[in-house]
């Protein structure tokens, strides 16, 4: 049976003492090479945040690059879509034309920017394209009743603006032109 030295660099006191230097870069030595950080986590009782902050600080500049998230605006996000659309590139060849870490990012990309162009080529009739409902006869009858009270009411009217200028002997009528006078 084989006996693996483990190397011992002393133990916290408690959580809010500092871990030893040397553990420190040995872990980020060992996550470079190509340990999964879950495995570095269960293997040396760390928290996520605790590794990815020693990689972020201790990390080599060529990890600290590859991790890297790399933001892609909307107009590049759009060209390669529409270059895949338009068959001049496949999404394997867009991946590695445009340093994109996995397919599904751009798969995702493109369902996105289609249900744009969807939203966009919905056909919608105008408003006043619409025909006009017929009118019954009885709505035709209702309207007609109506007009004719409403002719009479202002009959009523004038015929009282009539006999108050007559009694009171003053103009109730506006004249043509005139100002409203002011206050």
């Amino acid at each position: 049976m084989e006996h693996k030295e483990h190397e011992f660099y002393g133990v916290r006191e408690h959580k809010q003492s500092r871990y030893d230097k040397r553990l420190i870069l040995k872990v980020v030595r060992e996550i470079e090479a190509g340990l999964p950080r879950k495995e570095a986590n269960r293997i040396y009782g760390l928290g996520k945040s605790t590794l990815d902050g020693w990689m972020q600080d201790y990390g080599s500049p060529n990890y600290q690059q590859n991790i890297k998230r790399q933001r892609y605006s909307n107009l590049q996000k759009r060209t390669i879509v529409t270059a895949i659309e338009q068959g001049r590139m496949s999404i394997k060849e867009a991946q590695t034309a445009y340093n994109i870490k996995t397919e599904k990012l751009i798969r995702n990309w493109l369902t996105k920017f289609k249900a744009e162009k969807v939203e966009l080529c919905v056909v919608t009739e105008p408003a006043m394209a619409k025909k006009p409902k017929p009118i019954t006869t009885a709505q035709a009858q209702a309207l007609q009743k109506a007009l004719e009270e409403a002719e009479m009411k202002i009959k009523a009217l004038n015929t009282l603006i009539d006999v108050a200028e007559e009694q009171l002997k003053i103009d109730i009528r506006k004249k043509s032109g005139a100002r409203q006078s002011s206050k």
